[in-house]
Order: C-alpha cells, then structure tokens, then sequence
C-alpha cells in the first residue's frame, strides 16, 4: 500500500495533464484581465498572490509538500505548463536582462512563487525586477553569472547575504541548442553522509567568508560564518564554490572535502519548454555546465524568481513593505 508520504513524495516530480494544463491557462489569462500588466507593480502582485490559490489541486498539493519537506534531493520539478513557447520574441542577449511585462511566462512564474511563498528581489540585482532572465550574454560570457556560458560552480543563491532566497525558481522557456545544457544540483542531505566527521567540525564553524557574485552593482564580503548550519543529523548549506574563501588550511581542506561530495551526488536536468524547478536553497547548491551559444535568437532562456518564506523577517529592509530588498 502507498503511503501518504510517499505519495507526497511522488510529487516533487509532477507532470500537468492537458486539463491541468487547460485550467492554469484559464488562470493566467483571468489573472491578465484583472489586474495592471506590470509584474513589479504591487497590485499586479495582489492579484497574483490571490489567483494563486486557483491553482489545479495537484500542483498546489505538490507545493504544499514541497514547502514542508523538499526530500532528499531538494527540489520540485513540474513539467508541461503552458508557456506559449510558439509565440516567444528572440531570446534576449544584453546584461542585467529581466522580464517586467506580465507575459504567459513571467505570470506563470509569480503565481507559482507566490503560492509557495513570497516573490522577492533584490534592489542591487537587476534593479530589483521580480522576473529576471537567464541567458547568455556575449560581454558575460567567461562570467561567474547568469549571463555566461563557461561551466557555473556550484553555489547557494546569494550566499553572502543574510536573507538570501528559501527557493529558486527557474522556468525553461527555450531550451539550449540540442538540448544538452544541465543545470546542476547537488543535495547536501545526499553529500553529507560522505563527509568525515573532520571536516563536518570544521564546516560547522565560522571560518569562511563569500563575496558578492557578478550579478550585484556593489561588492562586499559577508562576515565570517560557517558553510553548514541548523541541525548535526540534517544541516542547511552556505557556500559558494566561486566566491567563498577559508580563513586557515583547515577550512580549505574541508572545503574541498565538501565540494568532492556534492560533486559525486550531482545531478544534471535538462529543462525543456514547460519545465519549471525550485530548489530549496538551503539544501540544494547549484550550477552549470559549460556551453556554446550562438547569439542567434534561439539560446536558452530561463526566467529566474526567488521565494522567502517569511517575510516579516525581513521587514526593516523592504520599503514600504514591498517585495525589493535592500
């Protein structure tokens, strides 16, 4: 007999049905004649946030057990969600891109988001937009970003800063020319089990510092702080491969153990038009592999939204109670 668990479980990889399909398209659509065309506009994000829980049942079902446990691999796939792919503009190729107009994908974007949590920004990362695209940029190409195209360490989103994203979401508009580019994922629940307790000592202690990533206008390091927290059977993950430093041998030494592990548990997926991931950013690093764009309109293309579960938290840096933080 299946259990309900492992029938949550299930789940993290749900594939719409075309009436599925059919009744979110109603929902994006409906959500198009109510409200404002702007996806940063605070009433937009209203109705959004409210049109949510109009979501097929087995999707909001799947979020819902999603947000409380991401499973071993921390992550929820969900395949076969109506994009529009036919109707996509050329890919777009300049720095800091980002999707403000309330599009069939950017809206498909916020209402999942929004029912998993609260859409957020950053106001020193494109300008704080909700949407942001992920494609090659020809100036970014050897960049540590999400406009390059060599091979992306493995990080956790904005891992220098203190209210860094509870999930990512990426949305495959266009896929990569032949579909062979992966994005990346290592689970630490699946890696720590490989570590020495060593260097799980070592990990737990504040002996690292990360820099902010290419894609923020100021540069700054965080204070030192350790790469695993929260609890010693199941911790959480700090660490960006690219950006964050040990402060003595010791600390590189388990860095380096850590980086082996995730290494040997990765996974690569392949995202098609349709595709849309979240990772639990606390338990899953991320990356890319290396590709060749040809900057001919048809590169791959994912729009990116970032989720906190607790808004309040964070409060005293959001003006006006919006969704950018500062």
């Amino acid at each position: 007999m299946t259990s309900r668990t492992d029938e949550f479980a299930e789940l993290r990889d749900l594939a719409l049905t075309e009436d599925e399909r059919s009744a979110l398209s109603e929902v994006v659509a409906g959500l198009a004649r109510t409200a404002s065309a702007a996806v940063d506009d605070a009433a937009w994000q209203a109705s959004a946030r409210l049109r949510s829980c109009h979501l097929p049942t087995r999707l909001q079902e799947a979020i819902r057990a999603f947000r409380h446990d991401a499973g071993v691999d921390g992550r929820l796939t969900i395949t076969n969600l109506p994009i529009g792919a036919e109707t996509l503009p050329p890919t777009p190729t300049v720095p800091e891109s980002v999707e403000r107009t309330a599009t069939t994908p950017a809206t498909l974007a916020m209402l999942v988001g929004l029912q998993l949590g609260e859409v957020i920004a950053y106001r020193e990362e494109k300008h704080g937009a909700m949407v942001q695209n992920v494609v090659p940029v020809p100036s970014l190409a050897t960049s540590q970003s999400n406009g390059g195209s060599v091979q992306l360490e493995f990080h956790t989103e904005n891992a220098f800063h203190p209210d860094r994203p509870h999930y990512v979401g990426l949305l495959c508009l266009r896929p990569a020319h032949e579909d062979r580019v992966g994005t990346q994922v290592a689970s630490v629940r699946r890696a720590y089990p490989l570590l020495d307790e060593g260097s799980r000592t070592v990990l737990r202690e504040a002996r690292f510092v990360t820099a902010t990533p290419p894609s923020f206008r100021s540069a700054s390091e965080s204070e030192p702080h350790p790469v695993l927290l929260g609890g010693e059977d199941d911790p959480d993950i700090c660490v960006d491969f690219h950006a964050t430093s040990a402060l003595d041998d010791k600390a590189d030494q388990a860095l380096a153990a850590l980086r082996a592990a995730l290494t040997e548990v990765r996974c690569d997926l392949v995202l098609r038009p349709g595709d849309m991931v979240f990772l639990d950013n606390r338990l899953v690093v991320h990356g890319r592999v290396a590709f060749r764009p040809r900057y001919d309109g048809n590169d791959r293309w994912l729009h990116r939204v970032f989720v906190h579960l607790d808004n309040r938290r964070t409060r005293s840096r959001r003006t006006g109670n919006g969704a950018v933080l500062f």
